[in-house]
Order: C-alpha cells, then sequence, then structure tokens
C-alpha cells in the first residue's frame, strides 16, 4: 500500500529519474541537481552516487550514445514498464489506460502519440502531481502506478545489472525510493 505523505517527500527524487532517464542534456549532470534531490542520508544514495560518479567518467557525446544503445534499440532495457510482461497483448492496452485515467485524474493529459507506462512520464508525474483532495483516489491510482513501477523496473534492474550498465545504479536507486513510499505489512500492524 502507497504512503502518499512519503511519495510527496520524495517528489524532488522522481524529478531527477525523470530527467536522467530521458535523453541526456549537458544541464542534467550540473552539480546543483544532485544536491538539489538527494542527500547523503537517503537509503537510494548510495546507488545514485555510483550512478552518478560513473556517468561523469563520460563526454556528454558518450552519454547519448550509451542512452540510445540501452533503451531504444534493446527489447530488454525498454522504458515501457508494462512491456516486459505483457509485450502487445489486450491486456497491456487496458493496462496503459488505466494509467491513462490516472494522470487525467489529477489534471495531466498526455500526448496522444505518448504510451502511459514510459517510465520518463511515469517519474514526471509522481514529481508534479498534487493529490491534496484527491486521497481515495490517489492511493488507489497511485498504489497501481508503483505496482506497475515496481514490476517493469524489477525486469529492467536485471538486464542493465546483466549488461553491467551504469544505469542500472539509477534504476535500483529508483526501486529503493518506491520502497520508501509504500506502507509495509509491519507498519499496518
Amino acid at each position: 500500500m502507497i504512503d502518499l505523505d512519503k511519495l510527496q517527500m520524495q517528489q524532488p527524487s522522481f524529478g531527477f529519474f525523470a530527467r536522467h532517464l530521458t535523453y541526456p542534456d549537458k544541464l542534467d549532470f550540473h552539480p546543483s541537481l544532485l544536491e538539489e534531490a538527494w542527500d547523503a542520508g537517503h537509503p537510494a544514495y548510495a546507488s545514485i552516487k555510483r550512478y552518478w560518479d560513473s556517468m561523469h567518467e563520460f563526454s556528454l557525446e558518450q552519454i547519448e550514445e550509451l542512452y540510445v544503445q540501452t533503451f531504444d534499440f534493446q527489447k530488454k532495457t525498454t522504458l515501457y514498464m508494462t512491456y516486459f510482461k505483457m509485450e502487445d497483448s489486450r491486456e497491456r492496452g487496458q493496462m496503459l489506460v488505466r494509467l491513462k485515467e490516472t494522470y487525467e485524474l489529477f489534471g495531466l493529459e498526455i500526448a496522444s502519440s505518448e504510451l502511459s507506462d514510459y517510465l520518463p512520464l511515469m517519474c514526471e508525474f509522481l514529481y508534479a502531481a498534487r493529490w491534496e483532495g484527491h486521497m481515495k483516489e490517489a492511493t488507489e491510482s497511485l498504489s497501481l502506478m508503483l505496482a506497475v513501477l515496481e514490476d517493469g523496473t524489477y525486469h529492467l534492474l536485471k538486464e542493465l545489472e546483466r549488461l553491467d550498465s551504469p544505469y542500472s545504479g539509477l534504476i535500483r536507486a529508483l526501486r529503493d525510493t518506491l520502497k520508501m513510499c509504500t506502507i509495509q505489512e509491519a507498519e499496518l500492524g
């Protein structure tokens, strides 16, 4: 189950993820971005720092090439979170509709050309969404979104680790951040 207060506290982290999961830009690697979104006490900080340090060993051109080779040309490292399990099935279409309804519930309209399970879009939404006044709907809708993220990033992380990709640190940090935003069974009492 999702903890909306914890999710709100993590919004700067989701903004960071959204930026680093889209096509790279020089400003994405400015030190202030790391400082604004992360502190050394964050449970995902070690993974983020590993990602950050490894990416700074490359030129921007090399990072762009790495991004394209990693996310655009390999099915197993796609940024579409329902693709791993459902590929192009009818169930995937239904899930995409449900995710799109979540965006619309909070006033975000996505371009018709964009699929609602695109990881950078999902992170951007978690960064920008305001769910005050929609607590019941937010709990249900965002729990579904986090379940999709949990499942999709699990498969993505396994493949990135197999490839020894620097992006594995980013996805591990995302997964650790998602975990922080859930209420564990022990907390429910």
